[in-house]
């Protein structure tokens, strides 16, 4: 008799004997799970990418190579997770495009290269923010939608209850399991949700924060660059 309590108390055996209401919440949550971990994978090896490729191109960068010799490198070898070298390709072919016409204005000249870095920084930025809403969005929801299959689940429970003549803990112990068991996979799939897209979002922060900060240096070397041209 104990045995057969046990066994009914299994988790898979809770599942399986769930509602089908229940059953297609929890299937959703287990999904809803399994694509934020690939996901949080994903972000996190991208912006490992990112990262160093922005350590390491600002030390080439920084090392007093030729700007030009640097961009031809760039350009032949692209790396095309590097944020920081698309911006700075961005803005440099901008720069030697308007800075080789005739009578060209440095303050315009400048004015095309800020605007190019921009669009490529914002470029990067979408990039770095791509699937980061369906991290907050399982984040927010899952919770909620494991309490909807709980309160299902128990008020399925009671519903049985009135079919019996004496309720015992044995009796509505199964049922209200089954209905926890809901939350408690909501909950397993909005905890690392929330962590990631958090964690995501900041480092995502930073390191746009450092592509404007080597943007706006960058722009103060080709502004010198120009106007030594133009003297």
């Amino acid at each position: 008799m104990e045995a057969n309590a046990v066994d009914q108390m299994s988790m898979w055996s809770l599942i399986s004997n769930a509602s089908l209401v229940v059953q297609f919440v929890m299937l959703i949550l287990v999904g809803a799970s399994i694509t934020s971990w690939v996901i949080i994978f994903q972000r996190s090896q991208l912006l490992r990418t990112a990262r160093n490729g922005l350590n390491s191109f600002e030390d080439r960068f920084w090392s007093g190579v030729d700007l030009s010799k640097l961009y031809r490198q760039v350009s032949t070898d692209p790396d095309p997770d590097s944020g920081v070298e698309q911006i700075f390709r961005a803005g440099f072919k901008e720069f030697s495009r308007l800075s080789q016409q005739q009578g060209a204005n440095p303050e315009s000249v400048m004015e095309g290269v800020a605007r190019s870095m921009r669009v490529a920084i914002s470029h990067e930025e979408e990039k770095l923010e791509q699937s980061l809403p369906f991290l907050a969005t399982v984040g927010s929801t899952s919770p909620y939608i494991g309490l909807f299959g709980t309160v299902w689940g128990i008020m399925n429970s009671f519903r049985g209850l009135a079919q019996v003549q004496q309720a015992t803990l044995a009796t509505v112990a199964p049922g209200i399991a089954e209905a926890l068991i809901a939350t408690a996979i909501g909950l397993f799939a909005a905890i690392p949700a929330v962590i990631a897209y958090n964690r995501f979002a900041a480092r995502g922060e930073n390191l746009i924060a450092r592509y404007y900060t080597f943007a706006d240096e960058f722009q103060a070397i080709l502004h010198r660059k120009v106007h030594s041209k133009e003297d």
